[in-house]
C-alpha cells in the first residue's frame, strides 16, 4: 500500500515531471478535471469543471446539492484528482507498443464541503472567471446569490502531494496521427 511520500512516484521515472511550474500551468489550463472518491468499497469518479487556486494550493469544484460525490467527500475526505491533456498516437509495428503523448498531474488530498457562503460565492467566481475570462460580473451575468450558493455543492480539494508526468515524441515521429483528425476523416461516432 502506498504511503503518504510514496503517493506521488512515478512508474516511470523517465516520464515523470517533477518541475513545480510546468505542474502549475497544466492545473491552470486544462478545461477539466476528474476527482475519486470512495465511500465503503465502492470508488467513484467525477468528471468535472474546476479552478487551481495556486495561493492556496487547492482546487475548487462543485456539484449538485445532492449526489454520489458529495455523499462520498462526507464520508471520506481522502480524494485524488487528475487532470491531463492528449497529443499524437504514436504507432509502432507491434499494436502491444502503440503509446500516445499525453501531459497529466494527480493530486491526492482531502475534499471539504465550503460551507461559508462568502468562501463558495469566491470559489465560483474563480471558475467563472476561468471559464469566462472575456465576460465581467455585473455587467455581462449577476454573480452568483446566496440562494443559488445554497441549491449547490462547492468544494475545497487540498492538495497533500502531487505529481506530474508526460510522454513527448520528435515533430517526425513516422506514422503519428492526431485521434481527431482520424475521427473526423472516417465520420463521427458521437452519442
Amino acid at each position: 500500500m502506498p504511503t503518504q511520500e510514496t503517493l506521488n512516484q512515478v512508474r516511470h521515472p523517465g516520464q515523470a515531471v517533477n518541475d513545480e511550474a510546468w505542474i502549475k500551468a497544466l492545473l491552470h489550463r486544462s478545461p477539466f478535471g476528474v476527482v475519486a472518491t470512495v465511500n465503503g468499497d465502492q470508488p467513484f469518479t467525477n468528471t468535472n469543471l474546476f479552478v487551481f487556486d495556486e495561493e492556496r494550493h487547492c482546487i475548487y469544484m462543485h456539484t449538485a446539492q445532492e449526489g454520489r460525490t458529495r455523499t462520498n467527500v462526507e464520508a471520506q475526505e481522502k480524494v485524488c484528482f487528475t487532470t491531463f491533456e492528449m497529443g499524437r498516437f504514436l504507432p509502432t509495428w507491434e499494436a502491444l507498443e502503440f503509446s500516445v503523448e499525453y501531459a497529466g498531474v494527480v493530486c491526492f488530498g482531502r475534499a471539504g464541503l465550503i460551507t461559508d457562503n462568502e468562501k463558495a460565492r469566491s470559489a465560483l467566481q474563480m471558475l467563472l472567471t476561468k471559464y469566462a475570462p472575456h465576460m465581467t460580473p455585473g455587467k455581462d451575468y449577476r454573480p452568483p446569490i446566496d440562494e443559488e450558493i445554497r441549491r449547490t455543492s462547492v468544494y475545497c480539494i487540498e492538495i497533500d502531494v502531487w505529481s506530474g508526468k508526460r510522454e513527448t515524441a520528435p515533430d517526425d515521429y513516422p506514422g503519428a496521427y492526431s485521434y481527431s483528425a482520424v475521427t473526423q476523416k472516417e465520420g463521427s461516432h458521437e452519442v
